[in-house]
């Protein structure tokens, strides 16, 4: 396996040594401990620009949100600002961080499939002016919050436009039958922008979709962007109301293990552009609204593991057990999300087992890695996990009470924490000792 999918600024130092932004891993890990993540400062900083740049310069009224689930920490929000790039959120935590780091209010849209009446009166009192509504409910809730607080939030409805993107079931959010968005065949969308068209507290703003995570085939793409303009022509003989943004979601696919070829920015963004230029509904002045995720973060960090035990089941399995797993990386076990791993102290080593990566909490399905060609383990070796900057920290968990790892940013060798590990004093903070 080539570094290709490590972050960019990797190579094999003379120690044998994996090395990121100047730091030797292996003194990382001694220096901080293990599990580990670490982020690729100036890769993350290059790759907030290279998105921006892909799609702004194809259409000047473009706003790029960062999809906060992915992974969001003051850290990265700092990133994302200097790099003009807005962000969707679903909770008051991330709305909070966006108020730290002094985030315009305008530059936030807060998402959700069941938005909490005090998520919505959070964002909106924050000056949050553009809301995505999911579901018919959810109107009546946001227009008395806004009468109370005396605001007129602009309104962007999610679509449902059954759009198979071709990937994990977990993955497809634009199908008929998702939780999320309102469904374009049994009109509930139109009868939410008539809904909308009648309040004098909510302003129609556009429409959003977001068909789903881990595409790397264009052409759902291209339906979305037909299904998004074909619908906003409807609302303007239907109803008589202007669509003037149009929000095509995120999803792009990332290869973890180098078998996938990353889908790069600039393609999709002239993908999705250009289908949007062939609509008779395009206005100049339209603004389009990008949402990527996981295409920003998840190469940018890796996962560090110390080898605590090695099970050789002779001619069956050989199970390697290292510090972390399913607490600090569900998805393998969520949706069978699929890694590929190298042995931080031995990278010029040639492989010479297969072995599965297995975790140390309590559960059979805590695999991290179910076979990766390896050299010779041992206890005490370093296993590096790439592509772990998206889907993981923000997924964790305190199973087993363990507690979660600490995350650092490295650059031009120099590592600084960000996020530190916790203790047992914070897995018992919220508990009350009666």
């Amino acid at each position: 396996m080539t570094l290709d999918i490590f972050p960019d600024h990797t190579r094999v130092n003379a120690h044998n040594h994996l090395e990121i932004a100047g730091c030797d891993v292996v003194a990382l890990a001694r220096e901080f401990g293990t599990p580990l993540y670490l982020f690729d400062d100036a890769h993350l900083h290059a790759r907030a620009q290279e998105i921006h740049a892909a799609f702004h310069s194809r259409w000047r009224n473009t706003q790029i949100l960062y999809a906060t689930k992915a992974y969001y920490s003051p850290y990265l929000a700092r990133i994302l600002q200097a790099a003009g790039i807005g962000i969707d959120i679903t909770s008051e935590g991330e709305l909070e961080i966006a108020r730290r780091v002094g985030l315009s209010p305008d530059q936030i849209y807060l998402h959700g499939n069941n938005k909490t009446p005090a998520e919505i009166r959070a964002a909106l009192a924050f000056g949050v002016t553009h809301i995505v509504v999911d579901h018919l409910d959810e109107l009546d809730r946001l227009a008395q919050i806004a009468a109370e607080l005396n605001v007129a939030p602009r309104v962007l409805l999610r679509l449902a436009p059954a759009i198979d993107p071709h990937t994990h079931r977990y993955l497809a959010t634009g199908i008929a039958e998702s939780k999320f968005g309102l469904p374009l065949q049994t009109g509930a969308a139109l009868h939410a922008a008539r809904r909308i068209a009648q309040q004098t507290r909510l302003q129609f703003a556009g429409l959003h979709v977001h068909i789903g995570s881990q595409i790397f085939d264009l052409a759902p793409y291209r339906d979305a962007v037909a299904a998004l303009t074909d619908f906003a022509a409807e609302l303007r003989d239907a109803v008589g109301v202007e669509t003037t943004e149009f929000d095509f979601g995120g999803g792009w696919g990332v290869s973890y293990t180098g078998a996938e070829t990353s889908l790069r920015a600039d393609v999709v963004a002239a993908t999705i552009i250009a289908e949007f230029e062939k609509s008779k509904t395009v206005n100049p002045t339209s603004k389009i609204l990008f949402e990527p995720g996981r295409a920003l973060v998840a190469a940018s960090a890796v996962a560090l593991y110390t080898v605590g035990a090695i099970k050789e089941i002779a001619g069956v399995k050989t199970y390697v057990a290292v510090d972390g797993g399913m607490g600090d990386n569900i998805r393998p076990a969520l949706y069978g999300a699929t890694y590929t791993a190298r042995v931080a102290n031995k990278m010029h080593d040639a492989p010479a087992m297969r072995v599965a990566i297995a975790g140390r909490y309590c559960e059979q399905g805590d695999i991290l890695i179910d076979a990766v060609d390896l050299p010779r383990v041992h206890v005490g070796d370093l296993i590096a996990i790439p592509c772990a900057g998206a889907y993981q920290i923000p997924m964790a968990s305190n199973y087993n009470l363990i507690p979660r790892p600490a995350v650092i940013a490295v650059r031009a060798g120099n590592a600084r924490l960000i996020r530190r590990r916790e203790t047992a004093d914070d897995l018992l903070r919220c508990d009350l000792d009666e």
